[in-house]
């Protein structure tokens, strides 16, 4: 007895609109995560009575800004925190360049085994060194000085900058050097007047990472720093967490949100300046 063979049976699938739907609602579910807050702290920041929960104010003013704009309250905290980030950030960027250029230029074997002590240097917990930094500090009479606190934040930053200097650098092409060496340019004279104006806008991201990772830095300055004169926002902020025995939810934003503003500031004259990086990479073509 003869019989026809059964049709393969075939696996069913969602349409593409049916995915496109789907992927659609989950990028929804991802940005609300990171604009639900946002919005709260722009409502919350020019509500009277705004509490922890999202809410359209029920009365729009700017006593919350009014509250905050003192020289303890936020002036002193922002020039400090200024200081400070500023300070680093300009000392990271000297010491990862001065790092980086070698690693990039020259081969050794201790290249490798130093970069991957400089990427897992990147993940060490700032706790695990912080109670034997704050005994040498002691020690050497750095603790509550601007001049301490500026050293230790751009150690901590200091990794991930040499990391990220060195791949920037490798982009430089070396025969743009070996035509200054040509010349009768030295090695650093090569570096600053060659690299380091080709590969400006890796060293534009360095700085702005740099910087905003060092702006949000709470730890650091809360433990060396001991008079709260020097304090800078990202310390100070946590006084509207119990200065009244309560949250002070709408000066908490408005303060947060000024916080924010020399970072938001930062990358906005950065990012206009970043288009067009390594062009000169093919200068040495054709």
């Amino acid at each position: 007895m003869t019989g026809t063979a059964a049709a393969p049976h075939k696996r069913r699938t969602a349409s593409p609109p049916v995915r496109r739907g789907v992927v659609n609602l989950v990028l929804l579910l991802i940005a609300a995560c990171f604009l639900v807050p946002m919005l709260w702290l722009l409502l919350a920041a020019f509500d009277a009575t705004a509490g922890p929960s999202l809410a359209w104010p029920s009365q729009w003013t700017v006593d919350n800004f009014r509250a905050i704009l003192t020289e303890d309250v936020t002036y002193r905290p922002m020039m400090n925190g200024l200081i400070l980030c500023s300070g680093a950030t300009m000392l990271t960027m000297v010491c990862s360049v001065l790092a980086a250029y070698p690693l990039s230029r020259y081969r050794s074997r201790l290249k490798r085994p130093f970069l991957l002590t400089v990427l897992f240097m990147t993940g060490l917990p700032i706790t695990a060194i912080m109670v034997p930094v704050y005994g040498l500090f002691v020690q050497v009479n750095l603790i509550d000085t601007y001049t301490g606190t500026i050293l230790f934040m751009a150690t901590t930053a200091l990794p991930i900058s040499i990391w990220l200097a060195k791949n920037f650098m490798d982009a430089v092409p070396i025969e743009l050097e070996e035509a200054a060496w040509t010349e009768g340019a030295t090695a650093m004279q090569a570096l600053r007047r060659v690299v380091l104006p080709l590969m400006w806008p890796g060293l534009a991201v360095v700085a702005l990472f740099t910087f905003i990772g060092l702006w949000g830095n709470f730890f650091v300055p809360f433990v060396l720093l001991l008079d709260e004169k020097s304090f800078p926002a990202s310390v100070s902020v946590y006084t509207f967490f119990g200065q009244y025995a309560e949250v002070v939810y709408g000066q908490l934003a408005a303060f947060s949100m000024l916080y924010a503003l020399p970072a938001v500031l930062l990358y906005l004259v950065v990012a206009r300046r970043l288009g067009g990086a390594f062009t000169m990479g093919g200068a040495v073509k054709g």
